[in-house]
């Protein structure tokens, strides 16, 4: 380990070394693009040394350099792959300056009119902000930012797995409209697909949920609408079990509205945003002495 890190340090030596004898007169006169074009493999053997060592933050410093170099020499596409490189290591030991490798690479990629690839690495920002440096509100926009990429680019069902997870976060963030509107749009365009049609039940079940976060009647109406969409919602164990909690609402039946939801929970397991839902759902029922 401590021999690669030795090696890398003495690249990163030798890169310096190349830059400064391509600067002078005499160096510019005499192959000076050849000698940044040799700092530049220097600083990438350097990172892959460092990743050997698992050193992630000189690793990312270090394919940095070469990204540097290689935006300036205008060999922009190699610029964009070194920081997406960079923001690998970066990962690894600091998730926010990986962000900012990733915004570098995605600024080339969209000016070369590579959207698909801008989009991937914006789905990785949010990724990011869900996880390591957590922070939903940023993870929101990312991801809206690569669907409408991948929107562009035709890559509809990518689109639509982006808009998903906004959907999720809109609604743990309690921004139930938008919600609502984004699980109604993907549940139409999942029906237009004889293959995606399934999963249509499971976004109408989403937005019937969040109808109930906000009010039992705008629900109701919603749940009229969806099954005019989608004939077989009404004979789904999600159709159902929404009709149960709704008398159990207006009935102010907490135990009959928990004992529902633990009948469907022993068959189809509910996830830990379904719970979150649920459970705002039922404090309306004991907040709200009348609900009729």
């Amino acid at each position: 380990m401590a021999d690669n890190e030795q090696k890398a340090m003495q690249l990163m030596a030798d890169a310096e070394k190349k830059l400064t004898s391509s600067k002078g007169f005499f160096g510019s006169l005499f192959g000076g693009s050849s000698k940044v074009e040799e700092a530049v493999e220097c600083y990438q053997r350097a990172a892959n040394m460092f990743k050997m060592a698992k050193k992630w933050g000189s690793a990312g410093n270090a394919f940095c350099e070469a990204a540097n170099l290689h935006n300036k020499a205008g060999s922009r596409h190699d610029a964009a792959t070194n920081f997406v490189d960079a923001a690998n290591c970066y990962k690894k030991a600091d998730p926010n300056e990986a962000v900012q490798c990733l915004l570098k690479a995605i600024e080339i990629y969209t000016d070369m009119g590579r959207f698909t690839m801008a989009a991937k690495h914006h789905q990785t920002i949010a990724e990011m902000y869900e996880t390591e440096a957590v922070d939903l509100d940023r993870a929101v926009q990312h991801y809206e930012q690569a669907a409408d990429y991948f929107k562009g680019e035709e890559s509809n069902s990518s689109a639509n797995k982006c808009m998903l997870k906004v959907a999720q976060y809109a609604a743990q963030l309690e921004n139930y409209d938008k919600a609502i509107k984004i699980y109604e749009q993907v549940a139409s365009s999942s029906l237009e697909s004889s293959l995606l049609k399934y999963s249509a039940k499971e976004y109408l079940f989403r937005a019937a949920l969040c109808h109930l976060c906000v009010d039992v009647l705008n629900a109701q109406h919603a749940m009229d609408k969806y099954v005019d969409l989608y004939p077989a919602f009404q004979d789904s164990r999600e159709y159902k079990l929404l009709k149960v909690l709704m008398d159990h609402m207006e009935e102010q039946n907490a135990d009959g509205f928990t004992e529902a939801v633990k009948d469907y929970d022993s068959i189809s397991r509910l996830d830990q945003w379904y719970t979150t839902i649920l459970l705002r759902i039922k404090k309306q029922v004991n907040d709200n002495p009348d609900l009729r």
